[in-house]
């Protein structure tokens, strides 16, 4: 399941993080994935101040958005980086890691997340491809849109063909390790919200009691 959101960051903040990226410094993406045969990207360094700007910006927007936390369940994320695509740049099609080395221990990778910075009629070609079964759905929304998906599908950044694509990436550990659980009780929550005044209190009751005991079972508050 991927979750759109449309509204991720205020106009401000977007512009606020293209003001950063202008100054930010820019350097090889296999830095961080030094084996990788497909990556052929920008990411902005991490020990730039600037760096640290821009991801306290992303994860603010993250953490406080209702419909990410209400999808996501969030737990840990990786501190959010910038990343940027020029003119032949791409990310073939991968999996991200399952671990990530980036805290005093290792985020386990649940869900990705790529937040739009850059108006599509600003570049061509750049699309966030997510493969679903055999077909692959192509993500290319207006800045201050993000779209979470499962670090487990396989996706790609397509290339570059004008202009220049900007946008922040992320990494998730959620609180509830297995996806169906997750995406299940996410779908329940989110009928609790939108007809639960509909319902008797009975009904309601029953249901966020389900609810409730799921998140119970499933999650994982350590």
């Amino acid at each position: 399941m991927f979750c759109e959101i449309p509204d991720l960051l205020t106009p401000a903040e977007v512009a606020e993080l293209r003001g950063l990226a202008a100054r930010l410094r820019f350097v090889d993406g296999r830095v961080t994935n030094p084996d990788s045969q497909v990556k052929n990207n920008l990411q902005g360094d991490l020990g730039d101040p600037f760096h640290d700007q821009a991801s306290k910006i992303l994860r603010g927007a993250l953490s406080r958005h209702p419909t990410f936390v209400a999808f996501a369940f969030p737990k840990l994320m990786a501190p959010p980086a910038l990343s940027l695509y020029r003119p032949g740049m791409n990310y073939g099609a991968h999996a991200d890691a399952a671990f990530l080395p980036i805290s005093a221990r290792p985020i386990r990778a649940d869900l990705s997340c790529t937040i739009f910075l850059t108006d599509p009629d600003q570049y061509d070609g750049g699309e966030l491809s997510v493969r679903l079964g055999t077909r692959e759905v192509d993500f290319k929304p207006a800045p201050g849109a993000a779209v979470v998906y499962p670090s487990t599908t396989i996706h790609q950044v397509r290339p570059v063909t004008r202009g220049e694509r900007l946008c922040g990436i992320t990494f998730i550990e959620s609180s509830i390790v297995d996806r169906t659980g997750r995406e299940l009780l996410f779908e329940l929550n989110e009928v609790l919200a939108e007809e639960g005044d509909k319902l008797s209190w009975d009904a309601r009751t029953r249901l966020s009691h389900v609810a409730t005991s799921l998140h119970r079972q499933w999650g994982d508050a350590g």
